[in-house]
């Protein structure tokens, strides 16, 4: 699909939709150079994403039971430590490493969501409990691998949006809006 006919269809429908929103990034991503007609189509769309005539939608909403299992157990593992040692533990460092050891249990819905909590509780405990160990150990035995690294943050719309703009500034360097006439 050209950027046009997805610009066209949000427009269309009032939403973009994440799978059209990977494909106008694909296109600008793979392009050489864009036409005119496409940097006019992605302001378009820009405008009526700032307005509200088209708004996007989210992705499907679901989560990682693991997640939260993992790290209430980080959470008391380092209590104990905490208590008689004096530096702070990071938590979300220590459930990260835990998880990219573990696998993961989604679930979209509450009734899937308690399905996969009690399965963990079942069958998984025992490796959860030793992968939160195995990152605290490494997490107390080991030093900083890098210590002036820049946490995740999430981002906020104008964070998106300024994100938005300088993606097509980037694509859009030899052009120059018009003011618009008769045809526009």
């Amino acid at each position: 699909m050209s950027i046009k006919e997805i610009v066209e269809q949000a427009l269309r429908e009032g939403y973009l939709t994440p799978s059209m929103e990977a494909e106008v990034g694909r296109v600008c991503d793979t392009a050489g150079e864009l036409s005119i007609e496409e940097y006019r189509s992605l302001d378009r769309l820009m405008g009526a994403l700032l307005t509200g005539e088209v708004v996007g939608m989210p992705r499907k909403q679901f989560i990682n039971v693991m997640e939260e299992l993992v790290i209430a157990e980080a959470i008391a593992r380092a209590a104990e430590i905490e208590s008689f040692a004096k530096d702070s533990l990071d938590i979300g460092d220590i459930a990260a490493y835990a998880l990219n050891r573990l696998p993961p249990l989604y679930a979209t819905t509450e009734e899937g969501a308690s399905y996969q909590r009690q399965r963990a509780r079942e069958d998984l405990q025992e490796m959860i409990r030793s992968a939160v160990k195995e990152a605290l150990d490494r997490f107390l035995f080991c030093p900083v691998i890098n210590p002036d690294r820049v946490p995740i943050a999430k981002p906020s719309r104008e964070d998106t949006l300024t994100s938005l703009h300088g993606l097509l500034k980037s694509h859009a360097v030899n052009y120059e809006p018009r003011p618009a006439g008769p045809l526009d």
